[in-house]
This record gives structure tokens, sequence and C-alpha cells, in this order.
């Protein structure tokens, strides 16, 4: 990798600034981080910062022990949080945290987000779930690690797989979705907004809403997901 971390950054910038142009953010709430996990190293985006004024060289650099290997700004107050995640859940490339307000609604319910239908069967095998409520020596301790904490011990106890239910809910804080690269992760987090929202009209229209059936959300993901998938085009 070069030392600079220039392919690293150009494609956490590039994430950040499709943000703003999905709808999902509003101010500077929301930020995007892109790890090289070989290296051991992700980039995110500096806290405050607004999109409209954001460089590549303003992109913040950090190996997953949390020093900051390149860079002038703080990074992201959540960046321990992304640190988190990236060192418990293999396989993720990239970290979206917004407060998208449909998911951010359930998140402050704290209900997970059902899986009623075939649109959320295509990003999430399941439902999308909330954490528990944070203790106040949580809160009031480091708190943006103990976050990660509580949404990886949510994944832990129900045996969820985060390659198969690539987001979460932090109860009365928002979502966090992850991904293959910064692009799916800005997929993802996009998806699941929408999925929020068909979610809480469903429930508006019948409160007695049932889960897609099991067959159903099992072809959905399967035909777009894993080995056997056969919807779209084969790679090159």
């Amino acid at each position: 990798m070069a030392s600079d971390y220039s392919s690293l950054r150009e494609e956490c910038l590039a994430a950040n600034l499709a943000l703003p142009q999905t709808g999902l953010v509003d101010l500077t709430f929301g930020n995007v981080s892109v790890a090289d996990p070989a290296h051991r190293v992700f980039a995110i985006k500096p806290s405050g910062v607004s999109y409209d004024k954001l460089g590549a060289g303003d992109i913040v650099v950090l190996d997953f022990d949390g020093n900051i290997l390149s860079g002038s700004f703080r990074p992201s107050s959540d960046t321990p949080t992304h640190r988190y995640l990236y060192r418990h859940f293999e396989g993720i490339r990239a970290v979206v945290h917004t407060h998208s307000r449909n998911a951010v609604a359930f998140a402050q319910a704290g209900l997970d987000i059902p899986c009623l239908g075939t649109t959320h069967c295509d990003y999430f095998h399941g439902p999308v779930p909330v954490t528990r409520a944070m203790t106040p020596q949580e809160i009031g301790g480091e708190y943006e690690w103990e976050t990660g904490q509580v949404i990886v011990e949510r994944f832990t106890r129900a045996g969820l797989n985060p390659l198969e239910v690539p987001a979460v809910l932090v109860r009365n804080h928002g979502p966090f979705a992850w991904g293959s690269s910064g692009a799916k992760a800005v997929e993802t987090a996009l998806a699941l907004e929408i999925v929020a929202d068909m979610a809480s009209k469903t429930l508006a229209l019948n409160p007695r809403a049932t889960p897609a059936p099991q067959a159903l959300l099992d072809k959905h993901f399967f035909r777009k997901h894993g080995a056997n998938a056969y919807y779209g085009q084969p790679a090159a």
C-alpha cells in the first residue's frame, strides 16, 4: 500500500460524498470508513467537517489499535465503534453510520425492523436487530467503544452472521451498516432506510402484519448472495 494511503482515502472520500446524495444524512450526521483488513488500517471521515468541504487529504487514516497514521484532522467521534466492528466482524471492509430518519425511529422505539417482504429479504437475511439499552457505566465510560461492544454482543447472543445481516440499530441512537466496499456499505445503508420506511408504513396499516415466510426469505436472499447466487450478470 502506498505510504500516503491514497487509494484508501479516495474510496473513503467517494463513499462519504455519496451519503448526502442518498438523502441519508442531515447536517454532518453521518460517516463512512473504509478498511484494508490485510494491513489492519482504515480511513474515516474527520469529525464535524461539512461534506461540501471534504477532500481526500482531509480523510484520517488509523490502524486497528486506534493510532492515527495520517491526517491532520480529528477523526469522527464514532471512530472507536468502527474500529471495534473491524476487529470483530471478519469480512467487512466498510462501515456506514447515519441518523437516517426511519431507521432511527425503529432504534428509538427499541424495535427490530421486521422482515415483512422481499425488498427486505434481498438485503437482510432476517430482521435487522436493535441492541439493548446501554448502561450508565457504558455511556459514561468509553462510550463509542462500548457502542461497538453492544453491537457485537447483540449478534453473538443471537447467533447472527454479520455478512448475512449487514446492519444494526443502536437503541436510542441510530443505524450502522457495512459491506465489502465503501459503495456497497452506502448501498446497504440506503436499503436499510428504504425497508425501515416500508416496515413502518406496513405496521401502520396492519399492526398484526406477519414476517415473510422463511422459504421466501431464503429464496430472495440467496439468489443474490452466496456461492449459488444467480441474480445479475456474472463477473467479467
